[in-house]
């Protein structure tokens, strides 16, 4: 009887081997992912309105993962959640991800999953006299979701240094405001704001209203395409869950795909999804703007990590494929 118990007990041992936590064949079986608002987060609302992360899990080898998808704002709620271990992937914009990665080294560390997509951020405004950035004058207020640190201040901070040789120039002009506050300040031509940075699809119905025009584009200022917005989690959760990693990325990389062919059916879901009340065909030219690639692949952010170290925000400089989980490093990123 003790012989037979004995063997019983070592019988159970391997399969109490695969249960311990980090282990690659323990991944997790359910994802929470966060994400904010706007059409820079389609691949994400394709992917789940499609299964498509279920979908991959079980194509690499993994039981159906659960995915839980949850609302936050802003990159300090996603950091907060994601560091407390109520979030596994978080969404922000890359300049702010870059500070996170920066400040999270040697304690929590986190790394970049991938790329949402690259897409211009306009600044507009509704004061006729206004043409460059040099125009500005006291009396304006430039409208940013946040000030000083988020994705659209950096940009703006790069664009002063090179027109004004002072990348602060402008910051005492700024006013943190959500994007549809300012949308609707720049619209009615209330509240003293008179100037935007912003993304799709703000910037688009501002300038479509002929109430406002464009100043500048993210895209010169950074030389061309550049990431708007990235995913990113703990190191810690990236290294033991491998196989949800790339199951993740070729889900996006699907999505991402799917919109590329279908953009009238893009909108649609896009309408659907996010019970919005805008125009399907409005949504559907700003997935048609050639300007507009969802991609995973990163462009351009190393534009960023310079910057940022250089004016001291950052105290280490890395390469984009530092950023980046090692998954992504064969896409040719920059």
């Amino acid at each position: 009887m003790r012989a037979r118990a004995l063997l019983a007990v070592a019988a159970l041992i391997p399969a109490l081997a695969l249960l311990q936590p980090g282990r690659a064949s323990a991944e997790i079986l359910q994802l929470r992912i966060a994400q904010q608002f706007g059409i820079a987060y389609l691949p994400l609302i394709v992917a789940k309105e499609q299964k498509l992360i279920e979908k991959h899990s079980v194509a690499n080898g993994l039981p159906e993962t659960k995915v839980e998808w949850l609302r936050l704002s802003g990159a300090a709620a996603m950091n907060d959640s994601l560091i407390s271990g109520g979030l596994d992937f978080a969404t922000a914009g890359v300049a702010p991800a870059i500070l996170t990665w920066d400040k999270t080294r040697g304690k929590t560390d986190i790394t970049l999953i991938s790329s949402l997509g690259s897409m211009p951020n306009i600044l507009t405004t509704n004061n006729p006299s206004v043409k460059t950035i040099k125009d500005f004058t006291d009396k304006d207020r430039i409208a940013l979701p946040s000030v000083k640190v988020g994705f659209q201040p950096i940009v703006l901070q790069i664009a002063a240094e090179k027109a004004f040789g002072k990348y602060d120039k402008l910051d005492d002009l700024t006013v943190s405001l959500p994007h549809p506050d300012a949308t609707t300040a720049i619209l009615s031509g209330t509240g003293g704001i008179t100037a935007h940075f912003t993304s799709p699809p703000f910037m688009e119905q501002q300038l479509e209203s002929g109430k406002a025009h464009a100043v500048l584009n993210s895209y010169d200022v950074l030389g061309g395409p550049h990431t708007f917005n990235v995913v990113y989690a703990t190191k810690k959760f990236a290294t033991d869950n491998p196989k949800t990693i790339d199951a993740f990325v070729a889900a996006l990389d699907e999505a991402n795909a799917w919109i590329k062919a279908n953009p009238k059916e893009a909108a649609q879901l896009y309408i659907a999804a996010e019970n919005s009340k805008l125009d399907p065909a409005f949504i559907e030219r700003i997935i048609r703007d050639p300007q507009i690639n969802f991609t995973t692949a990163p462009e351009r952010v190393d534009v960023f990590s310079d910057f940022e170290y250089r004016i001291g925000l950052i105290k280490q400089k890395p390469t984009w494929k530092e950023l980046f989980q090692p998954g992504l490093h064969a896409k040719g990123g920059s």
